[in-house]
């Protein structure tokens, strides 16, 4: 199967950079260098095609209805314009994928602007669109609600201007009034001319925003700002020092089947609220769990990677690797995974197998910056 294109990939093949398949998508992964995007994000700012995230609408007179019990957080609380971090979970309340979901202000200023006609707009993963398209449609039909459920993600891109930065470069290329957005809200207003989204969202921990406006006048937006282009290689270096789950690696239905309260992100889940998983979630917070999501540092020489075996002093295995890297900004090899609950104090040693050897780590919570959420 051919892999999707992203509305700027001819301007990226102009900046002559590397491309990768994300989740069918045929993605930037680096334009200079790792190291020199990640360390332009931690000192001014980058930006970031992710045009490969999904948009959904839903919009109805039951559309909070749906969103409410599709998703693990507590839709209610969204005022017009405020975002909110939440999971999709099945039956067994294991995650199928993590979103931002929407509120939508009632009317938007042009009619063209990004989700004008819908009450909410979600953003799954790469490659996760028509999944979550059909899971909404077929659970709406189900339960016999009222709403409409329309996936966009091919009408629209998205960017994402991260850095200490980030504030002063969007200022200056909107009409909206962003300095006074605080974290997880967003408001319309004009890029280059295009009718946009502007969130104050990211995946990086730095002040950033992130910017949806309609698919074909993306090169307008992108050339809006004059920073670093970023590919997803500095994308993933820059979310790992910060802790953040990353789709497909650090939970998978299929391949790493995990709950919220495993993956260290059970503040998305309201248990006051109904929502498909809810019941399995309610017995795993009141039994606890076997495993939980950490940090480590390696304390020897060499980096750890997807799938390396975590170990205790006597060599029994305890967990596994999810993600791992060469931190550029710490200039420290560090990990995230899952190990036993009785291995997860700060402070903790234990072994990560490297190429067949037992290195020393120590277990750290994230964010392994300090001074960032």
């Amino acid at each position: 199967m051919a892999l999707r294109t992203p509305p700027l990939h001819d301007r990226h093949e102009a900046l002559d950079a590397s491309f990768t398949d994300f989740g069918g998508w045929d993605m930037p992964v680096e334009f200079d260098s790792i190291r020199a995007e990640h360390e332009a994000v931690r000192t001014a700012a980058g930006i970031f095609d992710v045009s490969h995230m999904g948009e959904v609408e839903v919009s109805g007179p039951d559309a909070e209805a749906l969103m409410q019990r599709l998703t693990t957080n507590d839709v209610t609380e969204l005022d017009p314009g405020d975002a909110q971090y939440s999971m999709i979970t099945d039956d067994r309340g294991v995650i199928l994928d993590d979103t931002v979901v929407y509120r939508m202000p009632a009317s938007a200023p042009a009619p063209d602007a990004p989700g004008t006609d819908a009450t909410f707009m979600f953003v799954p993963n790469a490659g996760h669109d028509a999944q979550m398209h059909e899971r909404w449609t077929s659970h709406a039909e189900t339960w016999g609600l009222d709403v409409e459920v329309a996936n966009v993600t091919d009408d629209l891109g998205m960017v994402a201007v991260q850095g200490p930065d980030a504030n002063a470069l969007v200022a200056d290329a909107t009409d909206a009034d962003v300095h006074d957005l605080g974290r997880f809200e967003a408001t319309y207003g004009t890029v280059a001319g295009t009718p946009t989204w502007i969130a104050r969202t990211g995946y990086t921990g730095e002040p950033g925003f992130e910017i949806v406006f309609p698919a074909a006048d993306g090169v307008a937006v992108w050339d809006a700002f004059d920073c670093q282009p970023c590919g997803l290689g500095a994308r993933d270096t820059l979310r790992l020092e910060m802790g953040f789950l990353l789709s497909g690696q650090d939970f998978d239905p299929e391949d790493e089947p995990r709950t919220p309260y495993e993956a260290g992100v059970g503040f998305t889940v309201d248990l006051d609220t109904e929502f498909v998983g809810r019941d399995a979630l309610e017995r795993q917070a009141e039994e606890g769990v076997e495993e939980e999501f950490v940090g480590f540092v390696l304390n020897e020489r060499g980096v750890p990677r997807h799938g390396y075996e975590i170990r205790n002093a006597d060599g029994d295995q305890i967990g596994t690797v999810t993600s791992g890297t060469m931190s550029p900004t710490l200039g420290e090899p560090i990990g995230l995974g899952y190990v036993g609950t009785t291995f997860t104090e700060d402070g903790e040693t234990v072994r990560v197998v490297v190429r067949g050897e037992g290195k020393a780590a120590t277990i750290t919570t994230p964010p392994f910056l300090e001074g960032y959420q």
